[in-house]
């Protein structure tokens, strides 16, 4: 035996990323938990150490808060003493109360070992232990909502300091005389001694509160104290601030409480809770701003202002009803209830605010749970700058909820994240290089400096003049100026400069000149007068395409200019458009009830126009952004769908308040999709919108930022030098990577395969002339940046040396000899095959051994232990198939795409086109009034409109319906072209249609021959198609807007889920299915593949970049092309530039295509029939490259056209099912125990995949009508109609009237709907489809009806299927018949506007003409019967005259173009 061996090389993959702020930083050995700040000086504590930094944030000092606790029974008895790093510890003293004593320059540090423990120690050196104490001061639970901080009480003429401690709740097994809210003594001299409750009498300093209490903050300013908390209280938590008035002592202080309750924010105001807040300095009022959670999960913050002014009552006893002191007795007193003065910002995830007071404005920093610090600056009205994000975390690290200002300078913000703290610039103005762009910030503190000649803060400037923003923000622009006629019929130009004037020094030499480019522009104007001045124009008339004019401003020692265009006002007219108004706001003018006019008043900006109106007729609309969710890099290639984007001519991304909104330019712009880049952006949700050609905006779109990429580690870490190593990268947000690179051939990216947040895949590089190992470094690109993410060390290819082979038995043993390297390859990276003449065998890897060596296994059985093993086989097929039933019947989640794009609805005229005549035909065709129609078949000449007017007498039309349908020759299919055909004669007058409906029901019901349980059951008459016509006219809207959208949800989840599993290519049958007689319970076993395809893009062999496209092994070279094409159009939202005929694949092997094709000299054959090539058949791997290419346009002789096109394809191919040929030995790998029965439960896994969607559209129709909306119009009035009937004809039995109105709207209108998605969208629909919603159709039925049937187990699957969904169903019915029933009913004139409205929403859209012809057909036929029932009747002679008229004016057409 010679024995060959093939050893390969598999390959992994992975990814990374990552981003920085600027600000100077520290970073702690865990987690921060308090910090303090003082004015030299920063203290932070972590869990277990100590932390002391400068200002500048360089470690001063740190002390470990480990050590030994000796003794400690009972609990707080222990003594505790700290020992040096190193040493041996069994307690670790966690701090709670970090606060800082200046005046007596310690450092208070309390919280915990095993009770309570309290340290003073040295501001300068937290080292030096001052005092020590068993004892509690502020909470023992670490991380809880509590508060420690100092309060001044004036007390016989001094000032005392005490420590105001408010603890969430109380630790049991510790004894304490904390209560929720204490004050105690700060040193040794005041009465009662360090720490004590006690004022010297009996009564101590605390308040009592019965639950665990959530306090958020608390401050001192002047005499009052605040405290801030949020109390977990039935039905609502409320916000809680109570003030006190610090006086004579400290219990006197605590009973001067009196409450308040903060109300955000909005009519469900008691649901708010605060999560953090600030004082703002200056005041009275005593200002504060809050960030409260609107849903209790800070996924919706909002940023308020409330006057928290104290409010000291009279001079009753106050008994708050959430805090007391000893004596908690009724009757309670009400706190007063406060509203915001204003609502500030709305953002997610806002976790604190520091608020700094500056001039007249108020600049908060807020924090925010994804790691940003965003700047507001708000002025005097409480109006606000746009937003800015001063500083950004690498990751979701949230902002601890207190920040701190440092006190020296005021210019920077000291801020935690986690392990770090941050000291943040308050503002970089020297980043604005002129005064343009300095005021252009909007930022309170930058201003420009005359004497510098640059932006500064207002103390850099010395003795200069100092322009900044003005103290308001009312204007968008440095400039503004306006043009007006006075009342003596001059024009007057106004302009203004909207700067604030600082500095040491006030501003003079302020003046302005006005020039076009020939002359001097004003006749006369007065001085200017800062910061303003006019110009009087020369008597001349403002040209029609405008005046260009220079303005050149001297502010100070600067020249400034700006160019302005103005128009005469009166001229600037047309339709309301977004470009017109633009055009007058900036010519100057004023804008108002959409007419340019005069200015008056101020300037305004083009905020203005955005209450008009774009000139298109069809606006655009955004369905879909993929992705929707980038990194704050932004992301290339972002693909938008939605309808009506022709015009589009960018995309704008628009951020907080609309703010510095950001354009993209587009490309690929179908009308339905779309190509362009997101932008780099702050974190958080933005809106976007699509710019048209006036400047308008439209749509209503999102993206959210979030953070970028990094990466932790790499696995392996090195890769063979040919490449395609599979690199798996770990980190966090790796979903955001678009490529991978690496640094000895950056100019190629590698795209990541199985992506998601927490790693990815991809193929490592090929390195070319590679000798020796060398090192690399693996980078991510997001968008356009390059992220550094780890080493990667290349080593030279593995090198297999020789192999031995040993034969134990039936045994055969191989091991191969390799060369030591240090590439740690693992067993799945390996494949061996082992070749016996022509016959190949796998190998069975057992280990890899150290020294190199691989052992391998290939067995052989003789012909005994072979049939063994087949009956195994069987056996294990069964099991496996009945468990993979079972666990996808369990395991089923229905994850399938939701994001269908554009739904391809049918216009009306095409939906009613099918409804009316569902065989389509001439007929239907020369109904419809198209594009480039022959005019002569859709003009009205006169004998239509002779016709036209005779069917509008209801006798005649009664009389004609009648006449023939007695005729035995008018048949069913004559009566229902009859009734669309009167339809479509009829459409502009809907409400004539519905009284000639009503009577020929009438009519019918009245027929003696009629059960009256079998009423509109079937259509078998010419009102019942009628009926079926009308209930679609009407409910084309409802249809439309509401109930389309989830079915066309259920088709793509069937046909997905469908697709999941083998299809039949032959017979249509599929795995996953839910009808029985589709069921292929013949499937072979299959593996799922992603393959790598690529497209021609040119002539001289340029391909795409390859798209990944899901198949399974079983799939025909024919559905390898339509799930190609299927994924390019889903991927992209267009269809391939090619049809499915007129493509064919090939698949890269070895460096060359091979063909693939449905049938080619290799394909097997059983008898005289040929099994259709599958991807299993061509050996295609997982992962292959397959290329798509446009057919040959010259073709040969004898080109391969689709085998379906063959008549007898059926009979001539098979593909999954075996054909009943008797040789079946040719195919002996194929033969496989087949049972039905053990597939069943693909059924139900199918159901189960699609429930949702079935659920959502049956609710749709039968759903309740959202809160103060009616039933639809038709089916009220129409269900009136049938009781009214019912009432008239004494028929008493309710079921009669279920039963009519059963058969009248979910039978004729909506199982139709179900049953043939292909007339409302522009889809096919298979066979394997139809049967599939013929089993939802029937759920859909059984809901509504009356009886109960008993399902045993040989009852049909597709009625046992939903046999537990039809009882819940048939309630949610009865809900709904009976509230259409308990409306009130709608009266004839709201009916008849209904009706007007939608027959004037498609008027013109049918060709009434031919319609009116092909009536008058029936007529002719006819002609006789009709005018002897019109005898019977005793029609008027004018009518009969009338009818005589029209044949004639027929009969004499010269050209019967009609027949």
């Amino acid at each position: 035996m010679r024995l060959l061996l093939l050893v390969w090389l598999v390959a992994f993959n992975r990814d990374r990323g990552r981003c920085r702020g600027d600000a100077i930083n520290f970073t702690f050995d865990g987690d921060v938990r308090h910090i303090a700040v003082t004015n030299s000086s920063v203290y932070v504590a972590t869990a277990e150490t100590l932390y002391h930094l400068s200002r500048g944030l360089n470690l001063v000092q740190s002390l470990s808060q480990k050590g030994t606790l000796e003794g400690g029974k009972p609990p707080g008895e222990g003594r505790f003493q700290k020992v040096s790093p190193g040493d041996t510890s069994n307690k670790t003293f966690t701090v709670n109360t970090l606060v800082p004593f200046v005046k007596d320059g310690i450092l208070i540090s309390c919280g915990v070992t095993d009770c309570g423990y309290c340290e003073l120690l040295d501001l300068r050196n937290i080292s030096k232990l001052m005092y020590k104490e068993n004892m509690q001061v502020g909470s023992l639970q670490p991380g809880s909502r509590s508060l420690g901080f100092l309060v001044d009480v004036e007390t016989g003429g001094r000032t005392e300091t005490y420590i105001f401690t408010a603890i969430q709740e109380k630790t049991p097994k510790c004894i304490s005389t904390s209560e929720a809210v204490n004050l105690q003594n700060t040193n040794e001299r005041q009465t009662g001694n360090i720490f004590s409750f006690s004022d010297g009498d009996s009564d101590i300093a605390v308040i009592k509160h019965d639950a665990a209490l959530d306090f958020v903050d608390g401050f001192q300013i002047g005499s009052d104290v605040y405290l801030f908390s949020n109390i977990p209280s039935a039905p609502r938590s409320k916000v809680r601030l109570v003030w006190l008035e610090s006086k004579v002592n400290k219990v006197q202080t605590l009973r001067s409480l009196r409450g308040g309750t903060l109300d955000c924010c909005g009519p469900d105001a008691a649901a708010g809770r605060l999560l953090a807040s600030s004082v703002i300095p200056g005041g009275p009022p005593v200002l504060w701003t809050g960030v409260f959670s609107l849903d209790g999960d800070q996924a919706s913050t909002v940023l308020v202002v409330f006057d928290i002014s104290p409010v000291w009552i009279g001079t009753g006893v106050y008994r708050d009803p959430d805090f007391c002191g000893s004596d908690c007795k009724e009757p309670l007193s009400q706190p007063t209830s406060l509203r915001p003065t204003a609502v500030l910002f709305s953002h997610s995830n806002m976790t604190s605010v520091l608020a700094v007071k500056l001039r007249t404005w108020t600049v908060l920093f807020i924090g925010t749970g994804d790691g940003q610090l965003i700047k507001l600056a708000v002025d005097k009205s409480y109006q606000t700058a746009c937003p800015r994000v001063v500083y950004r975390a690498d990751g979701d690290r949230q902002v601890f909820p207190k920040m701190h200002l440092d006190q020296v300078d005021r210019k920077h913000v000291y801020v935690a994240l986690r392990n770090q703290l941050q000291r943040v610039p308050v503002s970089q103005c020297r980043t604005h290089k002129d005064l343009e762009a300095c005021w252009s910030a909007q930022d309170p503190y930058c201003g420009w400096c005359e004497l510098h000649g640059s932006c500064t803060f207002e103390d850099e400037c010395g003795d200069s003049v100092w322009l900044s923003v003005p103290d308001d923000f009312s204007q968008r622009k440095m400039f503004s100026y306006r043009v007006q006629r006075r009342n003596d019929g001059q024009i007057a130009l106004t302009f203004k400069i909207h700067v604030s004037v600082g500095g040491a020094k006030s501003l003079t030499n302020f003046a302005c000149h006005f020039a076009t480019s020939v002359d001097e522009l004003c006749a006369t104007g007065g001085p200017a007068q800062f910061p303003q001045c006019t110009c009087l124009l020369n008597s001349r008339t403002l040209p029609d395409e405008g005046l260009g004019v220079t303005a050149k401003i001297r502010l100070g020692k600067m020249q400034l200019k700006e160019q302005l265009k103005i128009n005469n006002c009166s001229n600037i007219r047309g339709a309301p458009t977004f470009s017109l108004c633009q055009q007058c706001i900036t010519s100057g003018c004023g804008w108002s009830s959409n007419v340019c006019s005069w200015a008056s008043g101020e300037a305004v900006n083009d905020s203005v126009c955005k209450v008009s109106e774009s000139g298109l007729d069809a606006k655009p609309q955004i369905s879909s952004i993929t992705p929707s969710a980038v990194s704050f890099y932004g992301r290339n290639h972002a693909v938008m769908t939605g309808r009506d984007l022709h015009h589009v001519t960018k995309v704008q991304i628009q951020t907080y308040f609309n703010c510095h909104p950001k354009d993209s330019p587009v490309w690929n712009n179908t009308g339905v999709s779309l190509t362009f880049h997101i932008p780099s952006g702050d974190k958080g949700l933005v809106k976007v919108c699509v710019v048209l050609r006036d400047g308008s905006c439209h749509g209503n779109a999102s993206i959210t930022y979030r953070s970028s990429p990094s990466c932790t580690m790499i696995t392996p870490n090195s890769t063979w030098a040919s490449g395609k190593r599979k690199i798996t990268v770990l980190g966090s947000d790796l979903d955001f990577v678009e490529g991978i690179v690496h640094s000895h051939a950056s100019n190629i990216v590698r795209y990541p395969t199985n992506t998601n947040p927490g790693n990815l895949s991809y193929e490592s590089l090929l390195m070319e002339n590679m000798k020796t190992s060398k090192t690399g470094t693996l980078s991510l690109k997001v968008a356009n940046q390059t992220l550094t993410c780890s080493s990667i060390t290349y080593h030279p290819d593995p090198e297999f040396t020789s192999f031995t082979s040993t034969r134990t038995g039936d045994v055969l043993s191989v091991t191969i000899q390799k060369k030591a390297d240090k590439l740690e390859m693992t067993t799945e990276e390996l494949s061996v095959w082992g070749f016996q003449g022509d016959k190949k065998y796998n190998c069975i890897i057992e280990k890899i051994e150290t020294a190199g060596l691989f052992i391998y296994r290939s067995q052989q059985k003789k012909l005994t232990d072979q049939m063994n093993r087949h009956i195994e086989d069987l056996e294990l097929a069964v099991r496996n198939d009945i468990r993979q039933g079972f666990v996808d019947l369990q395991t089923e989640n229905a994850e399938l795409m939701e994001n269908v794009g554009a739904i391809p609805f049918l216009d009306y005229k095409h939906f009613a086109s099918r409804i009316f005549f569902p065989e389509g035909g001439a007929l239907m065709t020369s109904c419809l009034k198209d594009i480039g129609q022959d005019r002569v078949k859709v003009q009205s000449d006169q004998s239509s409109q002779a016709l036209s007017r005779l069917i509008q007498d209801k006798l005649f039309l009664t009389s004609m319906v009648h006449a023939l349908e007695e005729q035995k020759s008018f048949t069913v299919k004559d009566k229902c072209v009859l009734a669309s055909v009167l339809t479509l004669c009829l459409h502009g007058d809907l409400f004539y249609l519905t009284e000639v409906m009503e009577d020929l029901l009438q009519a019918l019901m009245q027929q003696p021959s009629n059960s009256p349980k079998l009423l509109l059951r079937r259509t078998q008459s010419t009102v019942e198609k009628l009926l079926t016509n009308w209930m679609s006219v009407c409910l084309y809207g409802f249809l439309r807007e509401s109930v389309g959208q989830h079915l066309f949800l259920l088709v793509s989840a069937l046909t997905q889920h469908i697709a999941k599993g083998p299809v039949d290519s032959v017979t249509e049958k599929s795995l996953y299915t839910l009808s029985e007689d589709w069921l292929l319970w013949q499937a072979p076993d299959f593996t799922s593949q992603k393959l790598k395809v690529s497209f021609a893009v040119g002539s001289d062999g340029e391909v795409s970049e390859p798209l990944e496209v899901n198949a399974l092994s079983c799939d025909t070279v024919e559905q390898v092309k339509e799930k190609i094409l299927s994924t390019f159009k889903a991927k992209f939202g267009f269809p391939y530039n090619a049809a499915l005929r007129d493509v064919r694949i090939e698949c890269e092997k070895g460096g060359t295509g091979v063909p693939l094709e449905e049938v080619d000299a290799s394909s097997k054959v059983l008898g005289d029939v040929t099994m259709l090539n599958t991807l299993k058949h061509y050996e295609v791997p997982d992962g292959a490259s397959i290329k798509l290419l446009s057919k040959n346009p010259h073709p040969p002789l004898n080109p391969q056209t689709s085998l379906k096109d063959d008549q007898d394809f059926s009979v001539k191919y098979f593909h999954l099912i075996d054909p009943d040929v008797e040789d079946e030995r040719t195919n002996p790998e194929r033969k496989k125990l087949k049972l039905k029965e053990v597939h069943l439960t693909k059924l139900l896994s199918t159901k189960v995949a699609v429930h949702s969607y079935v659920e959502n559209l049956f609710r749709s129709i039968w759903g309740p009508p959202p809160p103060h909306s009616r039933a639809l119009h038709a089916v009220k009035y129409f269900f009136d109609f049938l009781d009214a009937q019912a009432e008239n004809m004494k028929i008493t039995d309710p079921d009669v009237l279920h039963i009519w109105k059963t058969n009248s709207l979910p039978l004729r209108f909506w199982i139709n709907i179900l049953k043939n998605p292909q007339f409302v969208f522009d889809m096919e629909k298979t066979p394997h489809l139809d049967g599939c919603l013929n089993v939802i159709a029937q759920a859909f039925m059984d809901s509504f009806s009356l009886s109960d049937t008993q399902l045993g187990k040989h009852a049909p699957t597709n009625k046992l299927l939903y046999a537990k969904d039809i009882p819940k169903f048939k309630q949610e019915v009865k809900a709904y018949y009976k509230l259409i029933r308990d409306q009130p009913p709608i009266s004839s004139s709201e009916f008849r506007d209904f009706l007007l409205d939608e027959s004037k929403k498609h008027d013109n859209e049918f060709n009434e003409p031919a319609a009116l012809r092909e009536l008058y057909k029936f007529i002719q036929r006819y002609f006789t019967e009709i005018q002897q029932k019109l005898d019977q009747n005793n029609a008027p002679s004018e009518l009969k005259e009338q009818l005589q008229h029209v044949k004639n004016l027929f009969d004499g057409l010269k050209s019967c173009s009609w027949d």
